[in-house]
């Protein structure tokens, strides 16, 4: 029979979509997998109005039929099949698809919203050329007599005529390319490949898949100490069929979730939550989130892959789908199945789907609410959640100039000067001292480190909360926040630390003028590295602190300097020497102006060497400081 052309632009399209449009081959299974399950849907769909269908749902069935020695593999399914006309329509002028018009114009209209047809795209069908070099699709209409085949060789065009079929139903036969140093299609006739494609796109088909499979069993009166074995073939059904996410929600117990978890994602802990959202209207879907107990390895390096798995009615259209999970809830893992999605769409497209960005705003905000909860509910579980994926969170606050610091803000927890246990700023605001303007925290490797600086002890003897900052990233969230419920937060080592009383501040002011000579003296020995040297009188029993002026504190010094690129790009804060006028160190220094000033300049040098070593600094001349040292331990 002469063949039929495909119009121009029908090849092109075919072209493009054969070499373009899909990323993997193997998801060519997945689609005609997919128009085997709508043939049968619509025949079932037909049978609720349609006396004439006996079939009932357990009637129905796709089949995998694999010939290694012929090289064919065939998808056959007993759903509605297609007449001639069907056939020349649906698969003759590409990307007209039958379910969609199905769903929209033939269907029934008083189940029209039952109706869950997957391929509506009408390309997915094509994507079998990039495995196979004939495609035979033979096909008999349930209640007709006749049968019809369907043959094309790829973009030269197609040839439809009488054909020999029993039962209804549609068998889609692909003729596999011959394998090449670059491809293997003889994969796709290995029955533990098939059976791993199903299972990773197609598990969740409504319809049992099943297929012809080997395997061994001990061979009948086969002696004990040398048993031998025989091989026979059983029909095997590939996939579960009814997802757990599509389970009533009272049906599914937490060691299932806990079960599908570990098994879908490779991780050897249960899951700290498990976030179940559906949601119908504007958009229809069901999200199953899960919360992982520990970070996975390489989670805070560049290769570290986010994304949700997305399935459109049950069938896998991408594994990490990104647009779904922000940056800063990356760590979460799961899934996301929506009928209002596509499923022969390509990632290209995905990116720009209005759909997905509904379902991404709709996913944050059940992320950020049932954190809050496990954070107000379950804290101790909340405290390892935070210790692993806590710095994501602070990275969020930061990043973006502060974008999402809304959603983030009340989801960090920090050590503070009050007891053991972590707070939130909200917690913190609530406990704050009658007229206290500002939040005040430190910063320091450790709790330990930041609770030993000279000015945590003053503000704290005063009784105002300090929050420990030990991460590089936590003072860079909060001075983006700027301020929590108006509520300003200060490093307690900024030169705007302001605890003292007025009678205080008026003697301390005039302290320093008389000693302005001196105090311009000590400068001037130590040098370039400091702005200033001063008195305070808020260091209590320590004799010198060092004090950051202006919005860059000494540690966000060393975190940018820290940076790719920026090792000497000579980011510096504007340090200033504070020297306590009540411990005895000031009446010394006095002293040696009126009698010593070389020595003064050695006192100087490591009163500033000493401030540094307490706020986390390193010295960057130990061997003058040494000598120093100890020339004044020697009397010189």
């Amino acid at each position: 029979m002469a063949k039929k052309q495909f119009k121009t632009e029908s090849k092109k399209l075919l072209d493009m979509m054969i070499n373009s449009i899909y990323t993997h081959k193997e998801i060519f299974l997945r689609e005609l997998i997919s128009n085997a399950s709508d043939a049968i849907d619509k025949l079932y769909f037909r049978s609720l109005t349609d006396p004439s269908v006996t079939l009932s749902k357990g009637d129905y069935e796709i089949r995998i039929i694999v010939d290694e020695a012929a090289r064919t593999l065939e998808i056959r399914d007993n759903g509605c099949g297609m007449t001639k006309e069907e056939l020349e329509s649906n698969l003759g002028t590409i990307a007209r698809s039958g379910s969609f018009d199905f769903k929209n114009e033939g269907g029934p209209k008083e189940n029209a919203d039952k109706i869950d047809i997957i391929g509506q795209f009408g390309v997915g069908f094509y994507s079998a050329f990039m495995v196979s070099d004939r495609i035979a699709v033979t096909s008999r209409a349930y209640g007709s007599d006749e049968a019809y085949r369907w043959q094309s060789e790829g973009v030269d065009g197609y040839s439809v005529e009488k054909a020999e079929k029993d039962g209804f139903g549609t068998s889609v036969v692909l003729k596999l390319r011959p394998d090449t140093d670059d491809e293997r299609y003889s994969e796709f006739l290995d029955e533990y490949r098939i059976k791993g494609l199903v299972k990773k796109y197609s598990d969740y088909i409504r319809y049992p898949i099943r297929m012809e499979v080997t395997k061994s069993r001990r061979r009948e009166g086969s002696p004990d100490d040398k048993p031998e074995y025989e091989e026979y073939k059983e029909d095997e059904t590939l996939n579960r069929m009814i997802p757990i996410w599509k389970r009533e929600k009272s049906e599914v117990t937490d060691e299932e979730y806990n079960n599908f978890y570990k098994e879908k994602f490779r991780d050897y802990d249960d899951p700290v939550r498990v976030i179940r959202q559906k949601t119908e209207g504007v958009s229809d879907y069901i999200a199953l989130l899960f919360i992982p107990a520990r970070a996975p390895y390489g989670y805070y390096g560049r290769d570290f892959e986010k994304g949700l798995q997305l399935y459109s009615s049950g069938v896998l259209i991408m594994d990490k789908c990104k647009e779904l999970l922000p940056d800063y809830f990356s760590f979460v893992k799961g899934l996301v199945d929506s009928s209002d999605l596509s499923l022969n769409i390509s990632r290209e497209m995905l990116q720009h789907d209005r759909q997905l960005k509904m379902i991404a705003k709709a996913l944050e905000k059940k992320i950020s609410d049932e954190l809050i909860k496990m954070q107000e509910n379950d804290r101790d579980k909340y405290k390892e959640f935070f210790r692993e994926f806590g710095t994501q969170i602070k990275y969020g606050v930061y990043s973006d100039f502060g974008a999402h610091k809304d959603v983030l803000k009340d989801l960090m927890i920090f050590r503070t000067s009050m007891g053991n246990e972590m707070t939130t700023l909200k917690e913190y605001v609530s406990r704050m001292k009658d007229g206290q303007t500002k939040i005040y925290f430190a910063v320091g490797d450790s709790r330990e480190q930041a609770e030993l600086l000279p000015q945590v002890e003053a503000v704290t003897a005063k009784g105002f909360e300090v929050l420990y900052l030990t991460e590089e990233v936590d003072e860079f969230a909060l001075m983006m926040l700027n301020n929590y419920e108006g509520k300003e937060f200060l490093n307690v080592s900024s030169d705007e630390l302001d605890i003292a009383s007025d009678e205080e501040k008026e003697s301390l002011k005039a302290e320093n003028e008389a000693a302005k000579e001196m105090l311009d003296f000590m400068k001037e020995a130590i040098g370039d590295d400091i702005s200033g040297v001063r008195f305070t009188n808020s260091l209590k029993d320590h004799p010198a602190c060092l004090s950051s002026e202006g919005a860059l504190s000494s540690t966000m010094e060393r975190t940018l300097g820290k940076m790719p690129g920026q090792e000497n790009a000579g980011i510096r804060a504007e340090k200033v020497l504070e020297i306590n006028s009540a411990h005895p160190i000031a009446g010394k220094i006095r002293e040696l102006y009126d009698s010593d000033k070389e020595k003064l300049k050695k006192y100087a040098k490591i009163l500033y060497a000493n401030a540094r070593l307490i706020s986390g600094l390193t010295i960057t001349n130990p061997s003058e400081i040494g000598e120093l040292v100890t020339s004044l331990m020697v009397g010189d």
